[in-house]
């Protein structure tokens, strides 16, 4: 988790004794909160110890949109080319997993690559939203790893079933408000080595175009994430790997590495 500011908010949602809530952090604490930070929700007045937390997924969206090649260095590592509007696809709730949980590997679907994102929490409801209602609309940034079995990728011609796996989409730790979405670093390491480096300044599509765009799509929920694409240097994921990804700002992102359990 990151230092604590007085200019950014930082939120999670936390395992609690009667099911999950959200929370804002508070120094070494959290404020546990009525409801969803985007809908309003106040603070109850109890407070949990940080170190006593156990980090949940940071929100629960009705769908995880994704823009592909949206990092000019990242498309040319790939071999393909720019393209002229966003590629967007989408992964299912259900490939959602928390800081900590492990990334399952299925058997027989070959090398599994890691990629860091910077992802943008939704905060209002969105349809054919202008470019100032996107940004207005974007309650916050949070880091997710994308995970892609990349022959299933390149052998289905579109992305659902590569990338839409359980445990496919690491998200958090939480979810940072008041950092400019456009300027801020991100990076990848497995086992401590260093493997991914870039920055949102590099996007295409900036973040209020991203938002505006898929508005236009689908009606974006609060809560909905838009994951914003990778910079270069993806690679592949072995059983027994720690997998660890930072946003600036937001923290650090962890997972191990296991591979399916034999039926």
């Amino acid at each position: 988790m990151p230092s604590s500011s007085s200019s950014i908010e930082w939120y999670a949602r936390l395992a609690g004794d009667s099911g999950p809530v959200f929370a804002r952090r508070d120094g070494d604490g959290f404020r546990i909160l009525s409801g969803a930070p985007w809908d309003g929700a106040r603070e109850t007045g109890v407070i949990v110890e940080a170190r006593a937390a156990r980090l949940l997924v940071p929100a629960r969206p009705s769908k995880i949109v994704c823009v592909g090649r949206n990092y000019a260095a990242h498309a040319a590592e790939m071999a393909a080319g720019v393209p002229e509007e966003p590629i967007l696809f989408l992964k299912p709730p259900s490939s959602l997993v928390a800081p900590g949980d492990p990334i399952v590997i299925p058997r027989g679907v070959g090398r599994v690559d890691h990629e860091v994102e910077m992802a943008l929490v939704v905060g209002r409801r969105l349809h054919r939203a202008s470019l100032d209602e996107a940004r207005q609309g974007i309650f916050g940034v949070t880091c997710v790893n994308d995970v892609s079995a990349r022959i299933l990728q390149k052998k289905d011609g579109q992305w659902t079933r590569a990338k839409g796996f359980d445990t496919f989409c690491p998200l958090g730790p939480g979810i940072a408000r008041g950092l400019d979405p456009d300027n801020l670093g991100l990076a990848a390491s497995v086992n401590g080595a260093e493997r991914q480096r870039g920055h949102t300044r590099d996007l295409l599509v900036k973040s209020a175009a991203l938002v505006a765009f898929v508005s236009r799509v689908m009606t974006l929920e609060p809560g909905d994430v838009i994951s914003t694409g990778t910079p270069e240097g993806v690679g592949p994921l072995e059983p027994g790997d720690v997998v660890s990804l930072e946003l600036e700002g937001v923290g650090t992102l962890e997972n191990p590495v296991r591979a399916e359990p034999e039926a």
